[in-house]
């Protein structure tokens, strides 16, 4: 470590959780976290103890040859990684597992496999034809204090007391997007997101356990385009339609010319009694505000209106 770097995550002070935090600052605020969920559909997992720097993968103990290539072909082939660490002693020993997740609609699933070496992930096969498959869902909690002091400062207990099944069911992970709505969840395979999750998550995995989403605090499904994740939101709330496959979106017709400071779209659900069709409105946020702890300046967020379309 040179005398001008920062030390890494874990050796530092991360402050504590005070007004002037980004979290802080939204649930004040009453920040929306609907329609921020990811485009990513397909994960890889990579177990990683120790601390982890503000570009995860880089900056941690991963093989600093291996990594580059690594990121360069999850481009090519459309995979987000995250690493990820048991939280606290909820697993014995701190294997080389690595998992491979899918929550594209029909391909879902989540299979572990232990690695020798770090190399081994530029050539195993991201499909799900190798490894274990996990038998319920795998819940990863935001923990990344290096990106942002809201993820550590919550997600951090949040992940040691989240009342999943199995030790193996729950693990730290790096940045997830959305810190000012942390603590931040993402549940595997299906890609839920979640935001501002309160206590110990019980309500959370109870939902799950059930085949169903907890809507209170879901920010929407990856890979579903936002207008989408907000149509959905509001419909599921007015029809009490929570499972997990419930109104997959059959077409969105965009309203307005893309880039307009208010966008409109159709958004046509498939409901269990034919389709649901909503009208969805996205406009700037009255307020600008810094929307992570790092940020230097002021920005408008998002806010997603929604109504049943006339008959």
């Amino acid at each position: 470590m040179t005398a001008n770097s920062a030390p890494p995550e874990g050796t530092r002070p991360l402050g504590r959780l005070d007004d002037s935090r980004c979290s802080v600052q939204a649930l004040v605020r009453g920040d929306s976290p609907v329609a921020t969920a990811s485009p990513a559909q397909r994960w890889l997992l990579i177990e990683q103890p120790g601390p982890w720097g503000r570009d995860a993968l880089t900056e941690s103990r991963f093989d600093a040859e291996v990594a580059p290539l690594l990121a360069r072909r999850s481009r090519a082939e459309g995979v987000r990684l995250l690493l990820v660490r048991r939280p606290g002693d909820r697993l014995a020993d701190s294997g080389r597992r690595w998992a491979y997740a899918d929550s594209r609609p029909g391909h879902e699933g989540l299979w572990w496999s232990v690695r020798t070496s770090d190399a081994d992930l530029l050539t195993a096969p991201w499909d799900g034809s190798v490894g274990a498959a996990a038998p319920g869902p795998t819940y990863l909690v935001c923990t990344h204090g290096g990106h942002d002091a809201c993820c550590a400062l919550r997600g951090r207990p949040l992940a040691r007391a989240l009342p999943a099944p199995g030790p193996a069911d729950v693990w730290e992970c790096s940045h997830l997007g959305g810190d000012r709505f942390a603590a931040n969840v993402l549940v595997l395979p299906h890609g839920f997101y979640y935001g501002q999750v309160p206590g110990d998550g019980a309500d959370l995995v109870a939902a799950h356990t059930r085949g169903e989403v907890a809507l209170p605090w879901l920010r929407g499904r990856a890979g579903v385009p936002p207008p989408g994740q907000a149509a959905q939101h509001f419909a599921r709330g007015e029809l009490g339609l929570f499972g997990l496959h419930d109104l997959p979106v059959v077409s969105m017709e965009q309203r307005t010319p893309p880039g307009s400071e208010i966008e409109r779209w159709v958004v046509t659900l498939a409901g269990p009694d034919g389709d649901v069709v909503t009208r969805v409105e996205s406009r700037p946020s009255t307020v600008a505000a810094r929307l992570t702890c790092r940020a230097t300046h002021q920005a408008h967020s998002r806010t997603w209106h929604v109504t049943f379309a006339a008959a």
